[in-house]
């Protein structure tokens, strides 16, 4: 059953299914249909997200349980309402809790479950044949030895158990001979002693895994993770028995009808996805055979990528709207004053798409060497299989290699034993051609032959028959595949959006690197495409995984309207208000730059510089994430080796700015300038959500000003008190207040959610009609038509035009009617065929009068949006 709108729910131990089911009622009322839930399987103890899964087959204890999960299903139902479930297929959680993790590294190769995990039983390093590399030391391992932080010891649920930093690990049948008592095994294996510690370092030495120090991860794991996160293992779930090991919980629930449908985490870090889908549609079709499955996937699709629709779900979980969206907010003549007053503030002239290459390319040799390296030595064991391409040497093909895995433009390629389809062939076409250029390869060079071989064994033709290639090629486009989407996430997501800062507000999941804008043309077009390919594909414009919340993102692009001054602003304070210190390090004009800009569009709406707790809870908000950004920049500092001194200075300089009330007063200010065109944005981006052509997704909480950063904040309590007493005071669009404590998003959203609500046909199957806009201020006005049998929506956003335009609520606390002198003969050009007498204005819920074009300032004449229904007669 496909969803009319979603609810994003981030459950854990903090708000659990019964404060889930809690909140149904004001779901229901907000006219949402599915309530759409963060994972519910048994997680890692304290999860805050549910992605870190240890038992697939058990609803999570610390959320209620299954009977929990039962009861808010039952009360949901009572309302009308059903249930998504986010499932997480790719991994799960590196711990003791996790019995199938445990009882491989108690039993190793011959575990039940030693196929389970994506594990490399015989590694290049002889030391690892058979066991499984854990880099979970503080330090290196003889130092950990030697200090006493491994040790020995015994619990009544396990008996005896190796301990480092106190979690434990299994001790492998047979490898322990106890030495009389519990006691005294425990005392002969007492590393204080030299001779406890050398029984104890046999007795490790013994294990089906080896105990390391955590930097040794990149260069020596072997086994795959969720991108370079040690505590998350891959699962092969292309099993067909793993498949079903990691699905029955699920598959059961909704053969039940207790869950409706599903969302696919990280599907791309799955061997097959086509054939993943595929699997679980059939699963789901024998499961309950009378509902077509409703399935969606997150998936990152890069400019003018495509869903395979050979995979047959309902679309992706919505980056890609939250993307467009955005991007049409923003004018697209800001790009060169931002460029290249960027350029000039950094002294760093090079374009993103090489700035994303250095990255790509920082990552692969000093975040996933251990990865690219398992991938070589595949292709070198092909290589010699081959008289014409024995000579090849690991060293050639690594740089060959490498320089593709640089150039990849989308996060993997989706080629199988046949090889690439079409859309697949232009992106391996383009990434090998830009290998060729990185490598400066010319006829007559090694690479410029080797290079059509690797694209070759890497999808570009077919699997042969040879039992022996055949088996090499599989492995390494598999382990290909599965290389490309971490690369593509960490080099773009993690470190060139923390790095490359022209204008926040673009530096987002799913965007690309260096778009600004989008013309609204195509803006429509994609939304066209969507309704006639994916019409159930979610449409997003906050998740979980946001790195600015949708407001943030929406004020600062009201700052592309005066780009000049903006930049202006910003530069002049990121001089000005630097404070040298002798000796010490100093924040670059970049970091400084990037936090201005996360001041100014993360700031409250209504707070006062004058308020000092609510500008001290605020700085530390900021405080966290700059920690953040400056890490995953890995510039100045990192994660693996944090610079203290240089994160200093740069809190140091956030805090000089709180402790200064002129600066404060000055961001104010500017916060001020854009926060009332940043609030008509906000409301176009959430009318759009909710018009074309989709489904519309709302994260919990964000039908009020979305202010959040990146995660954790972004995950922060919802205050349901408020938005239930904002919902039964709905507000008219004059109400000042309203617009300050964000009741204006809360009942736009919920003014569309119910005519959706009454007109599902309209909305779940009309086609989208662009309309032309005629007069003075055309180029400032999107609008566009649903149609379905009579049935007419007609959908009008201002562009590029908040910080003049007059509407209501364009500053917080001034509330001005619509100007015809403004809009002057700016009207919507309505075909005959579909002009009434009459429609139906669904924000105001007024009728109103058509008669010939529609003019803007009438259609905007307090809310800055509009949004008018109709029937054709007949």
């Amino acid at each position: 059953m496909t969803p009319r709108a979603t609810a994003r729910l981030q459950l854990h131990a903090g708000f659990t299914l019964a404060d889930a089911q809690a909140q149904v009622d004001y779901y229901a009322a907000l006219s949402i249909s599915h309530l759409y839930l963060s994972p519910v399987t048994r997680a890692r103890a304290g999860s805050t997200h549910g992605y870190d899964v240890i038992d697939h087959g058990a609803v999570d204890p610390a959320l209620g349980g299954e009977a929990a999960l039962r009861a808010l299903a039952q009360a949901a139902r009572a309302q009308g309402m059903g249930l998504v479930l986010d499932i997480v297929p790719n991994h799960m959680a590196v711990h003791a809790d996790n019995a199938w993790w445990w009882d491989v590294l108690q039993h190793g190769p011959a575990s039940a479950h030693a196929g389970t995990f994506d594990i490399d039983w015989r590694p290049a390093d002889p030391d690892l044949a058979g066991k499984v590399h854990l880099p979970v030391l503080g330090q290196a391992y003889g130092a950990c030895l030697a200090r006493g932080d491994l040790t020995l010891a015994h619990d009544d649920a396990r008996g005896y158990v190796l301990r480092a930093h106190d979690a434990p690990y299994p001790v492998a049948p047979g490898t322990l001979a106890p030495a009389g008592t519990v006691a005294e095994t425990l005392a002969h294996h007492d590393p204080s002693s030299p001779c406890g510690r050398t029984r104890l370092h046999a007795l490790l030495q013994a294990q089906h895994y080896r105990l390391a120090w955590w930097r040794t991860a990149p260069d020596q794991i072997n086994w795959r993770r969720f991108f370079e996160i040690t505590e998350l293992a891959g699962v092969r779930v292309e099993d067909p028995a793993i498949f079903d090991a990691v699905h029955s919980l699920v598959l059961r629930l909704y053969a039940e009808g207790i869950v409706e449908g599903l969302r696919i985490d990280h599907i791309d870090g799955l061997a097959d996805p086509g054939g993943y889908a595929h699997r679980l549609r059939e699963a789901m079709t024998r499961a309950r055979p009378d509902v077509p499955p409703y399935i969606v996937v997150e998936k990152i699709l890069a400019e003018d990528e495509i869903l395979p629709g050979t995979w047959r779900v309902a679309g992706t979980s919505g980056y890609d709207f939250m993307d467009q969206v955005g991007a049409l907010l923003h004018a697209p003549q800001a790009r060169t004053v931002l460029d290249e007053g960027w350029r000039a503030l950094t002294g760093d002239a090079r374009s993103p798409r090489v700035q994303w290459q250095a990255a790509r390319h920082r990552m692969i040799t000093r975040h996933f060497p251990a990865e690219r390296a398992a991938l070589v030595r595949c292709l070198l064991r092909l290589a010699r299989l081959d008289p014409c391409t024995r000579d090849w040497s690991a060293v050639a093909i690594d740089r060959a290699l490498s320089a593709v895995l640089v150039a990849f433009p989308v996060y993997r390629s989706y080629a199988d034993a046949r090889g690439r389809d079409a859309a697949d062939a232009a992106v391996c076409q383009q990434a090998w051609r830009d290998a060729r250029v990185l490598l400066d390869s010319r006829p007559g060079d090694p690479a410029h032959d080797l290079l059509p071989v690797l694209d070759a064994w890497l999808g570009g033709t077919p699997l042969p028959s040879d039992p022996a290639t055949r088996a090499l090629r599989e492995e390494a486009l598999r382990r290909f595949q599965q290389l490309t989407p971490p690369l593509a996430a960490k080099a773009l997501e993690d470190t060139l959006f923390y790095r490359h800062g022209p204008l926040l507000s673009r530096n987002e999941v799913g965007a690309a690197p260096g778009a600004l804008s989008l013309p609204p043309a195509r803006f429509l077009a994609l939304a066209r495409i969507r309704g006639q390919d994916f019409p159930g594909a979610l449409l997003a414009t906050a998740t979980h995984d946001h790195k600015r919340g949708e407001d943030v993102r929406a004020r600062l692009a009201s700052a592309t309207e005066d780009a000049a001054t903006w930049h202006d602003t910003l530069s002049a304070w990121t001089r000005d208000w630097h404070v040298d210190r002798p000796g010490k390090d100093a924040p670059l004009p970049a970091d400084r730059y990037m936090l201005l800009q996360t001041l100014v569009g993360a700031w409250p709406v209504g707070l006062s510089p004058d308020d000092a707790k609510g500008v001290a809870d605020f700085i530390g908000r900021v405080g966290a994430w700059q920690e953040k950004a400056l890490r995953e920049a890995k510039l100045r500092t990192d994660w693996y080796a944090p610079d203290t001194d240089y994160e200093a200075a740069c809190a140091a300089f956030l805090q000089a700015i709180a402790d200064t009330p002129a600066r404060l007063a000055a961001l104010s200010r500017q916060v001020d300038a854009l926060a009332g065109p940043g609030m008509i944005n906000g409301l176009s981006q959430t009318l759009l959500r909710h018009t074309v052509p989709g489904v519309p997704d709302l994260y919990q909480g964000r039908e009020s000003w979305d202010f959040s950063l990146v995660d954790p904040d972004n995950r922060r309590e919802v205050d349901y008190a408020a938005l239930r007493q904002g919902l039964a005071n709905s507000p008219a669009a004059t109400d000042v207040h309203a617009w300050t404590d964000g009741r204006i998003k809360q009942a736009l959203v919920q003014r569309c959610l119910a005519h959706r609500q009454s007109q599902a046909a309209l909305y779940a199957a009309g086609e989208l009609q662009p309309l032309a806009v005629a007069g003075t201020r055309s180029a400032n006005i999107l609008a566009f038509l649903r149609r379905h049998g009579p049935a007419r929506l007609l959908v009008v956003v201002p562009l590029h035009c908040t910080q003049t335009m007059p509407c209501a609520g364009a500053k917080p606390g001034q509330v001005t009617p619509a100007s015809a002198a403004y809009w002057g003969d700016t009207r919507i050009v309505l075909d005959d065929t579909d002009r009434p007498a009459q429609a139906w204005d669904i924000l105001h819920d007024v009728p109103v009068a058509i008669d010939g074009d529609l003019p803007v300032h009438a259609l905007l004449r307090e809310w800055p949006v509009a949004a008018w229904q109709w029937r054709q007669a007949g």
